[in-house]
């Protein structure tokens, strides 16, 4: 017989370890995958700095590229300059017409002979690149340097180019300056009138020459079919006030077309020239930055996976004197800082968890035992061991957290002035105030405690007013745990150039030459007899320390020397720096 297998129900527990374990795997998998990320923009050929430092550099050089497109005032400036050449150029042909062609008749009436007048404009713009024009009064075509023959044979004569080598680079420059000419037309948006070549062409073609019959010398700029400028100029041609036609001079802009075309040019070679240094520099400027910011990012990362165990990992490019050198610094100091928090952290773990299993073995073991003692006076024995480990374990819980929030609220203290001295003052009257050092016959329940103020101050220091009171308590509270009833406590504050420097000496045994040092350590413990073991958790003298060093200042521990060279009591000096 086959077997049946039923499906065991899925346990709420069982779904929440499952959504747990997929909710790791995601976040793996998404630290994996911005790794990745991280390591192909590394290997790109050009890091996002790169191409933005050079989107920013070429814009920059486009700016002038742009503007040559706009050259508008400078054509006009060429036309005005070949207008007024073309002006004096007529003002001559008029002239010559107006002396040469004109001659009297037998009546004394002037009149204009038609073959000098021929002749005349040929030779004159012969000289010349113009074509010249004469309209007689009546409107009809008399003489068109360009044509030969009579007016009833005429033959057009066209002016060629001479046949030169064509540049090599010319057709691959001809399009662009072609392209940039459209563009540049687009951009100024100026549309001059149409240029019309009529085969019998009248005066009344030409609105310039109209005005010339009139009188009046006037001008017309205009396009060819080619979109090449054609210019003209019109002038009368007269003896004293008598106007015997019209006199219209033209020539092509091809010298204005070639002259923006040479200026376009230039500023093309140059943006090419400035594009090439440009570049080169910026791709040079770029590789100073990206690169190094690699090599920080690589060792930040390698810091991320060394849990700061390495400090060396980040490269010291404090050599450049940079911001970058900056940073490269602060990165040294700041992984060097972690290394030691995480090592203090770590130790400072290990001892918590050693401390805290010394009372818990004790706690443990007296429960047991008190489960097997049947005498009364035992039980009650080991039940005041099982309170005094409690005690004993909340001390310690309290001092471990002040401790720990110490390095919290020391990293972002918000210093203000404190008058140490008066700081001092107040907090040794409150001590004998609360031991009745002041009340007659009171008897004191300790060592007196008394301050004393060497030299005028000031004794003003930057800090925690909180912190440094805890700082003095700690050394007045370990100093009446090993002075004499009868003995003497004394805070004195002195100034010593740029430091405020604080002592408290007391009548004690004094501190082991070999333990200076050592009793600044956690939890180091080194108590009276007479005092009852457990009743101190060994953080007070190591929070002193903490608190002064975050200050800028220092703590240390000295014995008083007595006359037989033998310790006569201890003394804490504590310096912190004046403002």
């Amino acid at each position: 017989m086959g077997s049946l297998t039923a499906e065991r129900p899925v346990s709420r527990e069982e779904e929440t370890r499952a959504a747990r374990k997929a909710a790791r795997v995601e976040k793996r998998d998404g630290k994996n995958r911005s790794r990745a990320a991280r390591r192909l923009r590394r290997r790109q050929r050009l890091s996002p700095l790169t191409r933005k430092i050079l989107a920013v550099n070429l814009l920059a050089l486009l700016i002038p590229v742009v503007g040559m497109l706009y050259l508008g005032p400078y054509r006009e400036s060429l036309i005005a300059q070949e207008i007024d050449a073309l002006r004096e150029q007529g003002e001559i042909f008029s002239g010559a017409l107006g002396e040469g062609a004109i001659g009297l008749l037998d009546n004394g009436q002037e009149v204009l002979n038609i073959v000098p007048a021929r002749d005349l404009v040929r030779r004159l713009s012969a000289a010349s690149e113009v074509r010249a024009r004469f309209f007689l009064a009546d409107g009809s075509l008399a003489v068109d340097s360009r044509q030969l023959g009579s007016t009833g044979q005429q033959i057009l004569v066209e002016e060629l180019d001479d046949p030169i080598a064509e540049d090599p680079i010319q057709p691959v420059v001809n399009p662009v300056l072609s392209w940039l000419d459209s563009l540049s037309h687009w951009i100024e948006n100026r549309d001059y009138p149409l240029y019309r070549d009529h085969l019998n062409p009248t005066v009344t073609d030409y609105p310039e020459s109209v005005r010339a019959l009139q009188g009046e010398s006037a001008f017309a700029v205009r396009r060819d079919d080619n979109r090449n400028l054609v210019l003209t100029v019109a002038l009368p041609v007269q003896r004293y006030v008598h106007v015997f036609g019209s006199l219209m001079l033209s020539r092509d802009g091809g010298r204005i077309d070639e002259a923006m075309r040479d200026v376009r040019l230039t500023i093309l070679a140059v943006f090419a020239g400035a594009l090439v240094i440009t570049t080169l520099v910026s791709l040079y400027f770029a590789s100073t930055i990206a690169r190094p910011l690699h090599r920080l990012a690589e060792a930040a990362e390698k810091v991320r996976h060394s849990v700061g165990r390495d400090p060396d990992t980040i490269p010291d490019l404090t050599g450049r004197r940079d911001e970058i050198g900056d940073l490269s610094a602060v990165l040294r100091e700041m992984t060097s800082a972690l290394t030691m928090r995480i090592t203090a952290i770590e130790r400072f773990a290990a001892d918590v968890s050693h401390e805290i299993k010394n009372p818990l073995t004790s706690l443990k073991s007296a429960i047991e035992t008190v489960q097997r003692v049947k005498d009364p006076n035992h039980q009650r024995e080991l039940l005041r061991i099982v309170k005094e480990d409690v005690e004993r374990l909340d001390r310690l819980i309290t001092d471990i957290s002040d401790a720990s929030r110490l390095d919290a609220e020391l990293g972002r203290v918000q210093t203000e002035e404190i008058d140490l001295a008066d700081m001092l003052e107040m907090l040794v009257g409150m001590h004998r105030t609360a031991r009745g050092d002041d009340v007659p016959d009171a008897g004191g329940l300790g060592p007196v405690v008394r301050f004393v103020r060497s030299g005028d101050g000031p004794f003003r220091v930057g800090g925690m007013e909180s912190r440094l009171v805890q700082i003095f308590q700690n050394l007045i509270g370990n100093a009446e745990s090993f002075s004499p009833r009868d003995g003497t406590i004394t805070v004195t504050i002195a100034r010593e150039g740029a430091w405020i420097v604080a002592t408290c000496e007391d009548d004690g045994p004094g501190i082991p030459a070999a333990k200076l040092e050592e009793i600044f350590n956690r939890f180091y413990t080194e108590r009276p007899q007479h005092e009852k073991f457990g009743a101190h958790s060994g953080l007070g003298l190591s929070i002193c320390k903490q608190i002064a060093e975050a200050h800028g200042g220092a703590i240390h521990a000295e014995n008083r020397p007595g006359p037989d060279g033998k310790p006569k009591g201890a003394r804490f000096v504590v310096r912190l720096p004046a403002v």
